[in-house]
């Protein structure tokens, strides 16, 4: 069996799901499992409408619902279009589960601060409404195809807008949900993103989860290969829409796919390799609007060579400084410091330490304040802001010869406000003013990619 994984964009409108579908098609011999996102920025306008709600904009909100259902019954229209003769009775059906959908999420939709549950619900339309159509196209087309409720799979904690996997769980029922389907269909269709407590409650596995959905899967089905489909030809040097001339990456350890996810890259979801690298699942990222491009392969390490593959970035973070003289000669200062993150709920993400100062560098979506307030209880505190991290990503970097030279070459007219390496020789990161970020991640990429580094 395999997995395969389709963003936003490979489901946005029924020219997209009707391409999609064709790609799954061409490998029913494969056993398929389907895993799809919701429609290209609905779970955006979905965040939207809870927000108009909270604001006591209900006429707005009502606009907004009206107009998603109106796309999605069009995708349907259009969908009827391209085939030889509608099914009245199941082009009924599909658009009564719809309104079903839609009424649902109306239910869950409330004024002023709505429990975190209800924003699951209706968060999550978006993924059921894309699936349900994908399902109706593909069955209409003559592939039996099974809709399956990825929350009858995918098991969590109680963490309603961010929830972690029951993997014992999760591993038992996804394995039996799929091996009873596929005793009478040639394909499998499930929703990314979604999740749900043990005794039903809807989760949500956070913003961009639909990746970490079909690698849970594979994981508990032993998949044969996990492919996710995006719109880019696979991993590439640096982000195009910044660098020209970047260039494709046919192979990616687990560990450096997984660091560029964690430093800025959006092409995986930073979770989704952990459950693929336990049971050494291949994990190939693919173009759907591009299928005949071979994408990038994302392997055990063994398998990769060593040397640096891509440049990640963050593009808006702050570096907090904290200094004290207490530090000196005195156990158990860091360990104060980062009690003070947790108590505030802030990611860390690069640390530099000397004997009498720490800098870390935080998400500037992070609200700081708490924390910084804490801190200055202790030490002394100040906040950069609009600061961006540029790293580079590569399997033993340290062994690259001219490596702080090219970097240095390339920031010599920049400040750097931080320089760090990880223990694990995956990756060097530098930390500029947010201005400076294109123009040093072009030069960057230039002395690092094309001048005889990359291999």
């Amino acid at each position: 069996m395999i997995i395969m994984k389709f963003g936003g964009t490979s489901v946005a409108d029924a020219t997209a799901m009707l391409r999609t579908i064709s790609i799954v098609e061409s490998k029913l011999a494969q056993k398929p499992v389907m895993v799809v996102s919701a429609c290209a920025k609905v779970t955006d306008a979905l965040y939207n409408v809870i927000k108009l709600a909270e604001e006591c904009k209900q006429e707005e909100a009502s606009d907004a619902i009206a107009a998603l259902k109106a796309r999605h019954m069009g995708i349907v229209d259009d969908i009827n279009a391209t085939l030889p003769a509608v099914n009245e009775r199941k082009d009924r059906d599909v658009r009564a589960k719809i309104n079903r959908i839609f009424a649902t999420l109306e239910e869950h939709l409330g004024e002023g601060n709505m429990s975190e549950c209800d924003k699951a619900v209706i968060i999550s339309s978006g993924e059921y409404l894309s699936s349900t159509i994908i399902a109706y196209a593909m069955n209409m087309r003559g592939t039996k195809t099974h809709w399956v409720d990825a929350r009858s799979m995918i098991i969590t904690d109680e963490d309603y807008l961010k929830a972690s996997p029951r993997m014992d769980i999760l591993e038992v029922s996804a394995a039996r949900v799929v091996k009873e389907a596929y005793a009478k269909y040639q394909t499998i269709i499930t929703q990314g993103f979604i999740s749900a407590t043990e005794d039903g409650r809807p989760t949500l596995l956070g913003r961009g989860g639909s990746d970490y959905t079909a690698s849970l899967i594979g994981m508990a089905i032993d998949a044969d290969r996990i492919e996710i489909w995006t719109d880019v030809d696979g991993v590439r040097t640096a982000d195009p829409r910044i660098v020209s001339n970047t260039k494709g990456l046919h192979k990616l350890s687990y560990e450096e796919a997984t660091e560029m996810a964690r430093f800025g890259a959006k092409v995986l979801h930073p979770l989704t390799l952990e459950p693929a690298q336990k049971k050494n699942i291949p994990v190939y990222v693919l173009n759907s609007m591009n299928p005949q491009n071979e994408g990038t392969a994302v392997l055990s390490r063994a398998c990769v060579f060593d040397g640096i593959k891509t440049l990640s970035y963050k593009e808006n973070i702050r570096v907090i400084n904290i200094y004290s003289m207490k530090m000196i000669n005195t156990v158990g200062f860091m360990e104060k410091v980062f009690k003070t993150f947790a108590r505030h709920n802030v990611s860390v993400d690069l640390l530099s330490s000397s004997e009498a100062s720490i800098t870390v560098t935080v998400e500037a979506s992070q609200n700081v304040d708490g924390a910084v307030k804490g801190l200055s209880t202790f030490a002394d505190v100040t906040v950069d802001r609009d600061k961006a991290q540029i790293s580079i990503i590569g399997k033993n970097i340290i062994g690259v010869r001219g490596l702080l030279a090219s970097v240095f070459n390339a920031v010599i007219d920049s400040k750097i406000y931080m320089i760090s390496q990880d223990t694990t020789y995956l990756n060097l990161s530098i930390v500029v003013d947010r201005p400076e970020m294109a123009d040093v991640l072009k030069k960057l990429h230039q002395n690092l990619f094309e001048h005889g580094y990359f291999n």
